[in-house]
């Protein structure tokens, strides 16, 4: 069943440690793609200085003001993007970053545009390099910032989210985020993951 709006119009945080499991689906013509969710941030407005919308919005993070379920997309390095769903009421701001996810359908689609070339004979590290962190997820889906910037998840008929039941608390690790140590709150503990997954980003 498709995820709906109440799912997402909740507490950053919540929304980030339950979207652990739920099934990210991409259809494009013949093609779906889907990836279980198999680790997440959360970004949330008060006080968090590693938020992208700390201290007001810009045209960047815009997004960031519209009620839960939206997609926010944004670029990395130059080259990379990053995929984050939006939490939270309309204007209350929170954020939530796929960092990996594990695939369940179209691996061979996610292989091609993760590694351009042919799904043949891969080995398992490859498959394990497809979607093991957030720009790598991005890539093998083919999602690309242009086109799916503001785009929500709730009735956009090309992406959304299969609900799964929610993972117990023996099976879910917390820590703090990655890549964040400028920040004042670089020790919340706002980084959710599912235990013992292989495709989780860095144990």
């Amino acid at each position: 069943m498709r995820l709906k709006r109440e799912f997402f119009a909740r507490d950053t945080t919540k929304v980030a440690r339950e979207l652990l499991g739920k099934i990210i689906v991409l259809k494009r013509e013949e093609r779906i793609y889907k990836g279980k969710i198999v680790e997440t941030e959360a970004y949330i407005s008060n006080n968090d200085d590693a938020a992208h919308f700390h201290g007001g919005l810009t045209n960047r993070t815009r997004v960031m003001d519209e009620i839960g379920g939206h997609i926010y997309i944004y670029n990395i390095y130059g080259m990379y993007q990053c995929f984050n769903i939006v939490a939270e009421k309309e204007g209350v701001h929170g954020g939530n970053l796929i960092r990996a996810i594990e695939p369940v359908e179209g691996i061979e689609y996610m292989y091609e545009n993760r590694y351009k070339r042919s799904f043949e004979n891969p080995k398992a590290q490859e498959i394990i390099n497809l979607t093991n962190g957030p720009a790598k997820f991005v890539m093998a889906y083919g999602i690309t910032l242009d086109e799916f910037y503001g785009m929500d998840l709730v009735n956009d008929p090309r992406i959304w989210l299969e609900d799964r039941p929610i993972l117990p608390e023996e099976e879910i690790v917390k820590t703090p985020r990655i890549n964040i140590d400028y920040a004042e709150s670089r020790d919340d503990l706002l980084r959710f993951y599912i235990k013992d997954n292989p495709y989780v980003s860095k144990k």
